[in-house]
């Protein structure tokens, strides 16, 4: 027999989600980016940073919220997408006005930090630290493809700290889009097929009715 629908279905859960946690670990480095590539008094620190909070916090609200109104949970969730997008255009402005090469998709250092899925800050950080000790032979297995890394009008044998670690947080964020572009898209189906609040509490009532 079939479970009776609740009022108030099971929500929360948001710290499970893996939207939650790849984005956490891109706030978690772009606070260690910040501190050290962004001049503390600039107000691009604080948007990178706020940006960056901002897609956790709404994963966590949206999540919380979506017992009561689908709608917010999409809401709140479409916020957070969108979060990361003002993100990543900071980072890769950062590049971009420094010079410093924006690794492509098929770059085998972004492919190999993506394969890995760490969870911590300090496990990117000692990533980042592998590639540019490789970069001088001491780690092949990371070391960067030159052909990837260059480009026509800036070529380049070495990859500088920065260029690393900004790469690194733009790998994390575009897995971050990706992973809440699909919960996105399974929101929005739930809604067209379930409804949101309102209508659930017309057919527990309605089913109420009946049983009486």
């Amino acid at each position: 027999m079939a479970e009776p629908e609740k009022l108030i279905p099971k929500h929360g859960g948001y710290r499970r989600l893996k939207s939650f946690q790849v984005s956490q670990l891109a706030y978690d480095v772009t606070v260690r980016f910040c501190d050290k590539y962004i001049d503390r008094f600039s107000r691009t620190k604080d948007q990178m940073v706020q940006a960056a909070r901002s897609s956790v916090q709404n994963i966590a609200e949206g999540s919380q919220a979506s017992g009561t109104s689908k709608k917010t949970e999409l809401r709140l969730t479409n916020v957070a997408r969108a979060s990361l997008e003002e993100l990543k255009l900071d980072y890769e402005d950062f590049l971009r006005q420094r010079g410093l090469n924006q690794w492509r998709c098929e770059d085998t250092r972004r492919k190999s930090l993506i394969a890995r899925r760490y969870q911590t800050a300090d496990q990117v950080a000692r990533w980042a630290k592998d590639v540019y000790d490789g970069q001088s032979g001491q780690n092949g297995r990371d070391g960067p493809d030159n052909k990837e890394q260059s480009t026509e009008s800036t070529p380049s044998i070495r990859s500088t700290y920065p260029e690393i670690a900004a790469n690194a947080a733009l790998a994390l964020i575009a897995v971050a889009c990706s992973l809440l572009d699909r919960q996105l898209a399974a929101q929005a189906e739930a809604f067209e097929q379930e409804g949101g609040f309102t209508e659930r509490l017309y057919r527990i009532r309605s089913q109420t009715r009946k049983k009486k």
